[in-house]
């Protein structure tokens, strides 16, 4: 836990100079009718394969979609549509899906499987050095927005499972010599350091924890 306080108190001092992302929501409400088909009208998909974007942080958003678009991240579908938005554009949409209200999700995992999530997601793990996620994305999982560390909570449990084994995979083709698909945009490789000592069992239940952490 002391590990963890640090932790918490390194990232806010580190990023407290950060300055977030200024976009017009009522703009990027008329922008947002392309992002509607996978993520909804206002931000709440509902396919769990694609996030929900409500009330995520402003700045976050923003980095995302510049992300997409200088390809730091990899996606075939978002690639196509940021091709067309100017930086004024994603940040406008950034705007309009960070002033949404995200819905609620419910944990669909016994207690015992939420106990395994629950102990990682508070302490982290001793045996990889894996930090707990309390430090960056807080005891709710609201995230940190001035530090562009995303809210999480109430997201889509196939979606989050999928981003952490997507930053696992970067140590996994490490090991292995693989070029399988793999998620590196995240700031100084923290989440690629989480993910490689969770295994399956331990992504899937932190998966339903979060879904259901509100």
């Amino acid at each position: 836990m002391k590990k963890t306080i640090l932790l918490l108190s390194l990232v806010l001092t580190t990023f407290s100079s950060f300055s977030l992302a200024e976009g017009d929501a009522e703009v990027g409400k008329d922008l947002s009718a392309m992002c509607a088909g996978c993520h909804g009208a206002d931000g709440n998909s509902v396919m769990s394969n694609f996030p929900k974007l409500a009330g995520q942080g402003e700045s976050y958003l923003f980095k995302q979609l510049q992300d997409f678009k200088s390809g730091a991240r990899q996606d075939g579908a978002m690639a196509g549509v940021v091709a067309m938005l100017s930086e004024e554009d994603m940040m406008n949409l950034a705007a309009y899906f960070a002033s949404q209200t995200i819905t609620e999700n419910t944990a669909k995992a016994d207690a015992a499987v939420i106990e395994i999530a629950r102990k990682i997601y508070l302490g982290g793990k001793k045996d990889t050095g894996t930090t707990a996620c309390i430090a960056c994305h807080g005891p709710k999982g609201k995230g940190i927005p001035s530090a562009k560390f995303p809210a999480i909570s109430g997201q889509h449990a196939d979606y989050t499972s999928k981003q952490l084994k997507a930053f696992r995979q970067f140590a996994l083709n490490l090991q292995t010599g693989e070029i399988k698909p793999e998620r590196t945009n995240d700031y100084e490789g923290m989440m690629r350091s989480v993910a490689k000592g969770l295994t399956t069992i331990e992504i899937d239940a932190l998966a339903q924890y979060i879904a259901g952490l509100h």
